[in-house]
């Protein structure tokens, strides 16, 4: 069993930077592949970024295309997403996951926050 817990969201103008963390206990982080989702008010919870268990292999949403970096520390057994030109859309609960060899985002985390200003 895999307990997830981000780190990092908080408040931030319109043009900032945050770096959200997931860290991991419990389990490997690094056998999975991960994930980073958001859910903003009234709608549906998306995708914003995915990286490959090895690390090597890495997408992202339109909406967060040359702003956002996804990473990971194998030997923090951590995933990071950096965000850079933050935009008051981008203000949501972000959630990491990690996806076993079935696609199935097995474990989550319980969300942070993040809310950029205008």
């Amino acid at each position: 069993q895999v307990q997830l817990v981000e780190s990092g969201g908080g408040l931030v103008q319109a043009g900032g930077s945050l770096r959200l963390s997931c860290a991991a206990s419990g389990g490997t982080f690094s056998t999975y592949d991960a994930g980073w989702f958001r859910r903003a008010p009234a709608k549906e919870r998306e995708l914003v970024a995915y990286i490959t268990r090895s690390g090597g292999g890495t997408l992202y949403a339109d909406s967060v295309k040359g702003r956002f970096t996804i990473s990971r520390d194998k030997a923090k057994d951590t995933v990071h997403l950096q965000m850079n030109s933050l935009k008051p859309e981008d203000t949501a609960v972000y959630y990491c996951a990690a996806r076993d060899d079935r696609s199935i985002y097995k474990y989550w985390g319980q969300g942070t926050q993040v809310t950029v200003s205008s």
